[in-house]
């Protein structure tokens, strides 16, 4: 869905009754112009038929990992080679889980793709995800491979110093179980996928899903397997690294940053939103070119931020929000996850979202 079509949608829904000249007048469009994009909703599954009869099942689906996280950061700067003195916490994570997570809490209903073991960590997955009302019924749950765990130490700012993640299991998210949920994936409103799955489930995703695919690139490592798809991707969320390898271009000065942004749009890529970390976003789509600065928040934990950001950009993508509201919602999101020493913060919600982006 285009983002012009998925205001018609807001509207609409708003609306069921209005005329295609209101909705061209509300959206500075010709009347022809309304006219083609609800014949495009129409022929999407969007818009059910004559009347504006809109379909009520919409939902976004997450296809990526799961997994227990365990961290620990140290009370004094980090010492090589040695005990570091320091709290330690288990809770449940994995890139595509924490943004099915956040998108919850925001209040978006969400399905996941993806695979866990039938082990004490994945009964704590299922559990969870049934009382953050995400659908897992088709998910994979398997008995001969453990779930899959991250482990991670952060220093005496909440900054992740080194992580090590065994996440085998991502393997079995292959394209022919993907394929067994097509009917799933294209009655979507977005995919978002994480490159823990395989470089092969990423390219079906990529050919096979009519609907926009969002995509986190994880790692500098797993982000090469964005190469082969980068112009089906509709958003894409580097950070400087991720989008120096993605680009060709070094990302280390205001100009790199610009230069990488327009190479990835160049690319094929529709809306690029670059995070920098210290120094906020850099978002980019079509000729639009915003340097947004970070939002005031205290720093407690950094993990968990860009999953935050990222489902903040899918959310905002679902209330038909322009390229300046979508960078806002994800800096939004990124301080009320860092404020939490949980990689996701219990507060996060569609409310404090909006609150805290005035």
């Amino acid at each position: 869905m285009t983002q012009r079509e998925r205001q018609i949608l807001q509207l609409i829904e708003g609306d069921p009754m209005i005329s295609q000249q209101e909705l061209a007048d509300r959206l500075g469009i010709t009347r022809s112009s309304a006219a083609v994009h609800i014949s495009n909703l129409i022929r999407k599954g969007h818009i059910a038929g004559k009347g504006y009869i809109l379909r009520s099942d919409s939902y976004s689906v997450v296809v990526g990992g799961v997994n227990v996280d365990i961290g620990g950061r140290s009370f004094s700067p980090l010492v090589a080679s040695d005990s570091n003195p320091g709290v330690v916490s288990t809770s449940l994570g994995g890139v595509g889980r924490n943004i099915a997570h956040n998108l919850s809490l925001m209040g978006c209903d969400v399905r996941m793709l993806t695979a866990f073991g039938d082990d004490v960590y994945g009964q704590k997955i299922a559990s969870s995800c049934a009382e953050l009302g995400i659908d897992i019924s088709h998910a994979l749950r398997l008995s001969d491979i453990s779930t899959s765990t991250y482990l991670y130490i952060a220093d005496e700012n909440g900054d992740m110093a080194l992580a090590v993640s065994d996440m085998e299991i991502c393997d079995r998210i292959t394209p022919a179980y993907l394929a067994a949920n097509l009917p799933l994936l294209q009655n979507a409103q977005i995919v978002i996928a994480d490159t823990n799955i395989p470089r092969e489930s990423l390219i079906f995703l990529a050919e096979k899903c009519t609907v926009p695919l969002f995509c986190d690139p994880v790692s500098t490592i797993k982000a090469e397997k964005l190469r082969p798809i980068l112009h089906r991707i509709h958003t894409l969320k580097p950070n400087r690294l991720e989008a120096a390898l993605l680009s060709g271009i070094p990302t280390d000065t205001p100009e790199g940053v610009e230069k990488a942004a327009d190479r990835l749009l160049e690319l094929g890529v529709h809306r690029v939103f670059l995070s920098l970390g210290a120094d906020g976003i850099y978002c980019a789509m079509g000729d639009q070119r915003l340097h947004l600065p970070n939002l005031p928040g205290t720093m407690v934990n950094t993990t968990g931020c860009g999953d935050a950001a990222m489902a903040a950009i899918a959310w905002a993508y679902l209330q038909g929000s322009d390229l300046h509201r979508t960078g806002l919602s994800a800096l939004a999101a990124g301080a009320i996850a860092m404020e939490s020493s949980q990689t996701i913060n219990p507060a996060m919600s569609e409310s404090t979202l909006l609150e805290r982006m005035k």
